[in-house]
């Protein structure tokens, strides 16, 4: 899929839809990422550490994060080997924070659970969302919000999406058996109820097949991962963000750091994240992916999270 995405921009262009930018135009996608942020270590903090917690790497925070998914969460580098964005650069500040080398494991999503209950390594740190069900068997120390956005043409005449009124009658894009394919039936059953014109939904299993399909004007808008396609917003000029939905809608819910039940992590790595957001090298970091709209104020442990549906 990361192929197709990166070869899509060109396609894109070459059929006149918007301009399009190779990805290190936007994101540094190099190996050596020059400009990722680096904090002191705190050794007061780290003395916080539970001193029983067994570590895959003595002396090392080994941190599994899915690097086959799509920029610019968690991808390879232009080495094809190694593993760079947003979640692999929080990662960094904390091991940096924690006075921990840093140890980072590149594993398919669909396996983290297994692979950290087993303890192949330390934590998650890879977009998994707070949800009471993983909290029976996961701590989690909050990192950023779970957000989802609506995105549209550069020339389409929409201009905003954020509640339920806004969708009706349209053709709506999204993934199907996501948060996301939830929020929008919810809300298309919200706007029949109200006696609105219901919208319709249209599934696409891929990112390419998505944006193929707001550009031949199969559909009015795209529902989505908010990070994936402000990426490909960024990179192809061809679409933009027109709204933004919190995943634990009609509440909200936030992506942790997740660990072993009762490590005894949890509570130290949160204060390590706290302390990277007070001293704004956690902002910075996001900024470096365009990611400053799904900052948290406070990382918090174990916070409500999506209940099971």
């Amino acid at each position: 899929m990361r192929l197709l995405s990166l070869v899509l921009a060109g396609g894109l262009a070459a059929a006149g839809f918007g301009g399009a930018y190779a990805a290190e135009d936007i994101f540094d996608l190099s190996p050596e990422q020059p400009g990722r942020i680096h904090v002191e270590a705190d050794p007061a903090l780290a003395a916080k550490l539970p001193a029983d917690f067994k570590w895959v790497v003595p002396g090392s925070f080994t941190v599994a994060v899915a690097a086959a998914g799509e920029p610019p969460l968690g991808t390879y580098a232009t080495d094809a080997a190694t593993v760079v964005g947003a979640d692999p650069d929080i990662a960094w500040l904390v091991a940096d924070k924690l006075g921990l080398k840093l140890n980072l494991v590149p594993v398919a999503w669909a396996d983290w659970p297994l692979g950290l209950t087993s303890g192949k390594y330390d934590a998650v740190i890879s977009n998994v969302g707070v949800t009471e069900e993983r909290k029976l068997k996961f701590d989690f120390s909050t990192y950023r919000q779970g957000l989802h956005g609506f995105f549209v043409v550069t020339d389409s005449p929409i201009t905003s999406l954020k509640q339920p009124k806004d969708v009706a009658g349209l053709k709506i894009a999204t993934s199907s058996g996501t948060i996301q394919d939830r929020i929008i039936n919810e809300w298309n059953k919200e706007n029949v109820a109200a006696g609105l014109p219901a919208s319709d939904i249209l599934y696409y299993e891929d990112t390419p097949a998505a944006l193929l399909a707001i550009q031949s004007g199969r559909v009015d808008a795209i529902f989505n991962v908010n990070s994936i396609f402000t990426y490909q917003g960024l990179k192809t000029g061809a679409i933009h963000q027109v709204g933004t939905v919190n995943a634990g809608w009609p509440n909200t819910t936030e992506v942790g750091i997740t660990t072993r039940k009762d490590s005894g992590l949890a509570p130290v790595l949160t204060e390590a994240l706290n302390a990277v957001i007070a001293d704004g090298s956690y902002l910075k970091t996001l900024e470096r992916w365009h990611l400053a709209p799904e900052a948290v104020e406070t990382a918090k442990t174990n916070p409500p999270g999506l209940p099971k549906y």
